[in-house]
């Protein structure tokens, strides 16, 4: 029977020879699960009570990266799409005085990105499951408050050195809560953010390496403009909504990875990697199919110690039924 130390030592490898490879002053970062970018316009807000299936397909491009002084590498082109099938839920329910809603989605990735610089070329796979339990939303006059809990689930494939990984290996709790303020009675001027901060646990599968990626803390959040036409024979009216959106992500701890086959001291990945980004994002409400279409576009800047690239999101959801608040 083999040792297991030495069934280790490719995958040990494998990651030591990616870190040196990047410049020794980028100290190279992994990814965290939160997707980048996921939340623009009214990213404060709660949707109506109801049950929203959605569809969400993302793709992320990127051939640079960073280091932390700023200079850039030209690095292979990475291309990763995520097909997204979920849904989300929002009750008439109350807790604290706000509506007690959740979504869960279950995505199938291709060429996850694990790290700077280190990502797999796998087709289209079931990857991570994301599954929040617990939001909570307040309306008032000229602002709306969120407030929630999720869970970044390791179901994806994932072994450590591994070309065919579909998942990160990470379990992550997620905290967030975010507001979206209103700057007129008739809420068409709107502007929004949405923090959320992930505590990650150590990769899956890693064993004695003891890998373990650093907390982010995320921004989201947009500037945007709302339309309201009346449409014949509907109740409801067509909704456009439209504007600039931004994110930023900082590592709030250093990502820290044990080799004990090759050294039994911890590499020190100090220098924490950051990003900023700007884009643009369009949303239409088709009152007669009841269902709602968006596009968004975010172009990273800024980047420190990682990739900066450019994501595209697309996102369908038909509002299969609206619930009608209970009668007092």
């Amino acid at each position: 029977m083999k040792d297991k130390r030495t069934t280790r030592m490719p995958y040990a490898l494998i990651w030591l020879i990616a870190f040196t490879l990047l410049n020794v002053t980028a100290k190279a970062q992994l990814k965290g699960t939160h997707l980048l970018g996921d939340m623009g316009l009214q990213s404060g807000s709660q949707p109506p009570p109801s049950f929203t299936p959605a569809v969400a397909l993302y793709n992320y491009h990127t051939s640079k990266f960073v280091t932390a002084n700023k200079d850039e590498i030209k690095a292979p082109d990475i291309n990763m799409f995520l097909l997204g099938l979920g849904g989300s839920w929002v009750t008439n329910a109350k807790i604290l005085g706000g509506n007690y809603g959740g979504s869960i989605l279950i995505g199938f990735a291709s060429s996850k990105i694990e790290g700077n610089l280190i990502a797999t070329k796998s087709s289209l796979a079931f990857t991570d499951l994301y599954v929040q339990p617990l939001q909570l939303g307040w309306k008032t006059k000229q602002a709306d408050f969120t407030f929630g809990y999720a869970l970044y689930l390791p179901t994806g494939k994932y072994e450590l050195g591994g070309d065919d990984n579909a998942g990160l290996g990470i379990l992550t709790n997620e905290f967030s809560a975010g507001t979206t303020v209103y700057f007129d009675p008739k809420k068409e001027w709107n502007i929004s953010t949405l923090l959320s901060y992930g505590i990650n646990s150590k990769k899956k599968n890693t064993q004695d390496n003891e890998i373990t990626v650093g907390n982010p803390l995320t921004i989201e959040g947009g500037l945007g403009k709302t339309w309201y036409k009346p449409v014949k024979r509907t109740p409801l009216p067509m909704i456009i909504n439209a504007g600039a959106v931004y994110y930023m992500q900082f590592k709030t701890t250093a990502d820290e990875m044990r080799i004990p086959v090759i050294s039994n001291s911890t590499f020190d990945l100090a220098n924490k990697d950051h990003i900023y980004a700007l884009g643009a994002e369009a949303n239409v409400f088709i009152p007669k199919i009841k269902s709602s279409i968006g596009l968004r576009w975010v172009g990273e800047l800024g980047a420190e110690n990682r990739t900066q690239g450019n994501s595209f999101f697309i996102t369908i959801a038909p509002f299969i039924t609206f619930f009608e608040p209970k009668k007092k």
